[in-house]
């Protein structure tokens, strides 16, 4: 009877050192603070795909997840409206988006001036001139050419003068109608040369096309399978051919060429907090680390930060882009648009 009382004691003992074992280890250790992952708001007119890259990958390095939200140009600026119009924090700390937008929300005194080491490398025409907004990345429009027909051609078409020139070539590109980064070509051209000029370069241009294209990737893969000659098309679309090795060269406009900005800024009645923190983040996009993890999932921009490996790897970094920012109303884009159908596509 006393062997089966000590049994039962020595158990006892034992399942008590265990449970106290494992509440301890649930713990933790005492002298260990947990603290929670600090989270980010910000505000993007990329698409979902490529916010959600950088955010898991900054999440990754820094222990700090950014939260974005996906709105148009019209929605960012309205939101940060409401939010400058509020007393206290905002919720929303940093801005990622195109420069026309990040111009207007400078404007109106919605974002807050920010330089840093890294800013600073960026070139003037790549930045807000009282560092409201600072660009990130740029994709021009580039002219992306079969390599078959460059070897049976001595004359490069590596201009828009030179395109408008060219007697047998087939062209491809997409509908003004169809995609921002398209139309943005046709408003950037009558920016920086006026509407008349403009325009005529697009007659000239006009019966060498051979099909316009509703999304950005068609007019390369085209050029890639030799169905047109050269496309005219956006730098990010044709590096993903390139990299997948289809016989594409390409060529930049040595007379000039648009191209969409993507830039950062920090918005107005942010938290200290969070205002430091989207510093932090608006930093790292300016990074080599940044840049591979796009990369890596086959986005192809290029960076403004000259002082990166990716910078100084890049062949075609002195492009060529048009000075006059293409600025124009909805009303007045519309209008262009029109006259673009009208003068030149179904022109007889």
């Amino acid at each position: 009877m006393k062997r089966y009382t000590l049994f039962i004691v020595v158990i006892a003992l034992l399942v008590t050192i265990i449970a106290a074992g494992s509440a301890f280890l649930s713990s933790g250790s005492p002298t260990v603070k947990r603290h929670p992952m600090q989270e980010l708001t910000a505000y993007t007119s990329l698409p979902a795909e490529i916010a959600a890259v950088l955010s898991e990958e900054y999440e990754k390095e820094h222990n700090i997840r950014v939260n974005f939200v996906q709105l148009s140009s019209e929605q960012i600026l309205k939101r940060l409206n409401d939010q400058s119009r509020e007393e206290g924090d905002g919720k929303a700390a940093l801005v990622l988006t195109d420069r026309e937008t990040l111009d207007r929300a400078a404007a109106a005194g919605y974002l807050v001036p920010y330089i840093s080491e890294k800013s600073d490398q960026v070139a003037d025409s790549f930045r807000h001139p009282n560092r409201y907004w600072t660009g990130v990345w740029y994709d021009p429009v580039v002219f992306a050419v079969n390599q078959d027909y460059l070897r049976t051609h001595l004359d490069l078409p590596n201009s828009w003068q030179q395109l408008t020139q060219q007697r047998d070539i087939r062209i491809g590109t997409t509908d003004f109608m169809a995609a921002d980064a398209s139309s943005n070509l046709l408003y950037s051209m009558i920016a920086e040369y006026g509407d008349q000029r403009a325009f005529e370069i697009w007659r000239r241009i006009q019966p060498k096309i051979i099909q316009y294209s509703k999304y950005l990737h068609t007019p390369v893969r085209q050029a890639g399978m030799g169905e047109v000659d050269l496309s005219v098309a956006v730098l990010s679309e044709t590096l993903r051919y390139v990299h997948d090795e289809y016989p594409i060269r390409i060529l930049y406009p040595v007379d000039g060429t648009s191209a969409v900005i993507y830039g950062t800024g920090i918005a107005f009645r942010a938290s200290e907090r969070d205002a430091r923190a989207a510093e932090v983040f608006a930093d790292w996009l300016l990074t080599d680390e940044a840049q591979l993890s796009l990369e890596q999932h086959r986005f192809y921009f290029l960076t403004t930060n000259p002082m990166t490996l990716s910078y100084q790897m890049f062949a075609g970094k002195n492009i060529n882009i048009f000075r006059n920012r293409p600025y124009f109303s909805k009303e007045e884009k519309e209008i262009l648009l029109d006259r673009w159908i009208k003068e030149v596509r179904f022109y007889e």
